[in-house]
């Protein structure tokens, strides 16, 4: 199963972006997979679900997901995150205002997937 795919909730349209249990260069990879995804969308249309349960974080990671999630930014009217635990919430922090984007993070994958099906 792909790590970056779209899935339908509630009749919404969401890519979900599957960074659980990943190691950091498994992370880079899949940055990589999600980017022209994202970018082939029409602006202002994108609703994204990223999971990060469990993900290896490291310097170069957190650059990258900053500038990941800058780059996305023109093609989002929601984004959801579950996983958000420990020092990940420092990372999460520091990518929504380096970022300028507004993330919400969950709990649970279901109460993503009902929040952006409610806000997309």
């Amino acid at each position: 199963m792909s790590r970056v795919q779209f899935i339908e909730h509630k009749g919404k349209k969401i890519l979900h972006m599957n960074f659980s249990h990943c190691k950091p260069d498994e992370v880079l990879s899949i940055i990589d997979q999600a980017k022209p995804v994202i970018a082939a969308q029409p602006p202002k249309s994108l609703c994204t679900l990223t999971d990060v349960t469990e993900t290896g974080f490291n310097t170069k990671v957190s650059d990258s997901m900053k500038e990941f999630v800058t780059h996305n930014k023109p093609f989002i009217v929601a984004s959801a995150v579950v996983g958000v635990t420990g020092l990940k919430q420092i990372i999460f922090n520091a990518v929504m205002k380096f970022s300028g984007r507004e993330l919400h993070a969950f709990d649970t994958l279901d109460k993503a997937k009902d929040w952006l099906s409610e806000h997309s």
